[in-house]
């Protein structure tokens, strides 16, 4: 099913500012809280739906691919784990948990009170992907041996040799202290991290030797990227929890995936349009002829007509690349160079002065032809 647009989920128009998309985002999770909608699975879809939203539009540099190239800009095209749909519960409270201000406490969420407990996150992992014309007009599956932080398989992820863990003394598994302070205003109440415990509530009663307690390690891992058709140079996606792994059972990473086009031989590409320059004789483009013009994957047919302008652009329509939004295909557009030679033999030139006697050959000065870029103006406009 197609992803709805983020900013039909937030209820913003696309120029709302930071503040409107927090104040909405902000309504919109405290509606479908699952504290106020225990066992409710369509409100937990809303309610994560909202965060995936809020996540690409609070993030200046996400916002901006999104509005440039949809859902595929920020990775929700793909399959595979792209984009913010594979945010769970952790995920948002981790990241936003903050928005709710005092609303709901503790965030329990069917297993208990959360608390202010930190969960851990680990970093984003950044790799750039080479693709040939042909893969982006196509689409392309590609496997790659990433190196990155992985879980510890000595522990499983979890730091510890045994598995257990102690509840920390210091914030009774909180995570955090809280100190109240009476003040003209009334009390005050401030909250911060536990230095004990770094804010997990938890310490571990024996270190894993492999990972001294971590629960992450160097490693490799192969991973599976679906790369939509159509995408651009310069576009990245994201595969939500392909980064590196985090410390001690957290909250993975994401992969960000930074697309390069490599340059074709005969094609330029501008756009979901491409363009190839064809270089005909004179005599081709005052009799005329047909040649072959390459396309991405394979050879066209054109027609050259009797007395071809240099200059003139010959459409070939849905020969380009998809557009990464739509099912809509450009153009190949072709356009027409009449090779002039420099040198001539003695003969070649006698029969060209032979000919520049004709009428047929002097230019028509009342007769004004379009430029190139005048031509090209209209495809692209």
């Amino acid at each position: 099913m197609a992803k709805r647009d983020y900013y039909e989920i937030l209820g913003v128009n696309k120029n709302a500012g930071d503040d409107e998309i927090k104040k909405a985002y902000r309504k919109l999770a405290i509606k479908y809280h699952p504290d106020k909608n225990p066992d409710d699975k369509a409100a937990e879809e809303k309610f994560k739906e909202a965060a995936e939203a809020y996540e690409v539009l609070s993030n200046a540099e996400k916002r901006q691919r999104y509005n440039q190239y949809g859902h595929a800009g920020v990775g929700g095209n793909a399959s595979g784990g792209y984009g913010g749909g594979g945010m769970n519960m952790d995920d948002i409270f981790s990241n936003f948990g903050d928005i709710f201000g005092g609303a709901f406490g503790g965030f329990s969420s069917g297993g208990g009170s959360r608390g202010g407990r930190r969960v851990n996150r680990g970093s984003n992992l950044r790799i750039k992907v080479k693709l040939t014309l042909s893969e982006i007009a196509n689409g392309v599956e590609k496997k790659l041996k990433v190196n990155k932080q992985v879980n510890c398989h000595t522990c499983n992820g979890s730091g510890s040799k045994s598995g257990q863990y102690d509840t920390c003394r210091v914030c009774n598994g909180t995570g955090v202290h809280i100190r109240v302070q009476q003040t003209i205003l009334g009390a005050m109440q401030t909250q911060t991290t536990c230095s004990s415990c770094h804010g997990e509530g938890r310490l571990i009663k024996d270190k894993c030797n492999t990972c001294h307690g971590d629960g992450i390690v160097r490693g490799e891992e192969v991973i599976t990227i679906n790369i939509p058709a159509g995408v651009a140079d310069g576009m990245q996606l994201s595969m939500s929890g392909k980064g590196n792994a985090a410390p001690r059972g957290g909250v993975n990473g994401d992969l960000l995936i930074l697309v390069e086009e490599e340059e074709h031989p005969e094609l330029k590409r501008e756009g979901s349009h491409l363009i190839y320059n064809l270089h005909i004789s004179i005599p081709d483009a005052i009799l005329g002829k047909q040649v072959e013009v390459p396309t991405i994957d394979t050879k066209a047919k054109i027609k050259i007509e009797p007395g071809t302008q240099s200059g003139k652009v010959l459409r070939l329509k849905g020969k380009g690349l998809p557009d990464v939004n739509s099912y809509v295909r450009g153009d190949l557009l072709v356009e027409i160079n009449v090779f002039t030679p420099s040198q001539l033999s003695a003969d070649e030139k006698k029969l060209i002065e032979q000919l520049q006697e004709s009428k047929n050959f002097q230019p028509n000065p009342n007769k004004r032809e379009k430029g190139f870029f005048d031509r090209m103006k209209e495809y692209f406009e």
